[in-house]
């Protein structure tokens, strides 16, 4: 039996060193009825010809190029309007990323088998690191709404990578915008958006791999930290659908207290006008405005722990002046 079609679709920027191993890896897959597209955002290095070598070999890669360049999310969002319109999944492979050969005839075959589930997942590498773990080995199916309640409480976590899962098409084409462009971790968004309805698949064998970014977007998340205010943005837009009055209020005041702790550290870093700028418009914007008060308690504590663990106080020192000595020398 021929199973479903899936559109495997690859946003790139730039990315002529990385692009063939996530192309080929597509091309040796197990299971055929794909088609591909690969939308290019503009590049100015050998992207595009490399994959107008690839197409002019397979019939079933295409190549879409946007007119100007857009941003990342808007780049995602074009190639989701590029699937094509007989899929019944989909597929992405970040340019940086690749995927196992079992993959989608995995993936697609547990879809086949449960219509209640809207997207699938599998364990995955990130670099050396296994990620996505946590499901229990008997558990293939898991209802959307006790997964998302579980995410939330840290019990595990098993999505928050584009190239980690499958979508059904059916949701991809539900709305003209399937990540939220105002959102840097969309990925996550749209399964919290998705899954109250739907349930989730998981195959337990790594399928995918996640190269450790150290470019533009992954420096600027770290530099910032991007990923505490998208954790109490999820929080407190979906833990409401998820969670019970008192798990989302234990959950609330748990990850104000993380964040703040975070905060009051970078106290003592000096940060510039843009940290403080996109941390006080993150607050705000979830209707949790910054808390100098609290923010002066937390401030304090740290310089107090710094007071009373010298020994800890000067390692951290040391390694920093020593990562920096080793970062002039590149």
């Amino acid at each position: 039996m021929r199973l479903g079609e899936v559109s495997v679709i690859v946003p790139t920027y730039n990315r002529v060193a990385r692009v063939v191993r996530a192309v080929e890896s597509v091309l040796a897959q197990t299971y055929s009825n794909w088609r591909y597209t690969i939308v290019n955002n503009c590049s100015n290095d050998k992207t595009l010809e490399i994959a107008r070598e690839y197409a002019a070999r397979d019939g079933r890669v295409a190549i879409r190029s946007n007119d100007k360049w857009i941003g990342v999310n808007e780049n995602h969002n074009e190639a989701f309007r590029r699937i094509s319109p007989q899929s019944k999944y989909c597929k992405v492979v970040a340019a940086d990323d690749w995927i196992f050969p079992e993959c989608l005839e995995k993936m697609v075959r547990l879809a086949e088998e449960n219509p209640s589930v809207a997207i699938v997942g599998s364990y995955g590498l990130c670099g050396t690191t296994l990620v996505n773990n946590g499901v229990p080995y008997t558990s293939t199916v898991i209802p959307g709404r006790e997964l998302c309640r579980r995410h939330h409480l840290g019990e595990l976590y098993v999505f928050g990578a584009p190239t980690s899962v499958l979508f059904r098409s059916d949701i991809v084409r539900s709305r003209h915008a399937f990540y939220n462009e105002n959102n840097f971790h969309a990925d996550t968004e749209a399964c919290y958006e998705f899954l109250e309805h739907h349930d989730f698949g998981f195959v337990h064998q790594v399928l995918t791999f996640r190269r450790e970014r150290e470019e533009s977007l992954t420096s600027y998340a770290d530099r910032l930290n991007t990923y505490l205010p998208n954790i109490l943005y999820i929080l407190t837009r979906y833990g409401p659908k998820y969670l019970s009055e008192e798990e989302f209020a234990h959950e609330l005041r748990r990850k104000l207290r993380v964040y703040y702790r975070f905060l009051g550290r970078e106290v003592f870093r000096m940060r510039g006008r843009e940290f403080w700028s996109y941390h006080l418009k993150k607050l705000d914007s979830v209707g949790y405005p910054l808390s100098i008060p609290r923010l002066a308690v937390y401030a304090a504590s740290h310089a107090l722990d710094l007071l009373l663990n010298p020994k800890r106080t000067g390692e951290a020192v040391w390694s920093r002046v020593r990562g920096l000595f080793r970062g002039s020398r590149r």
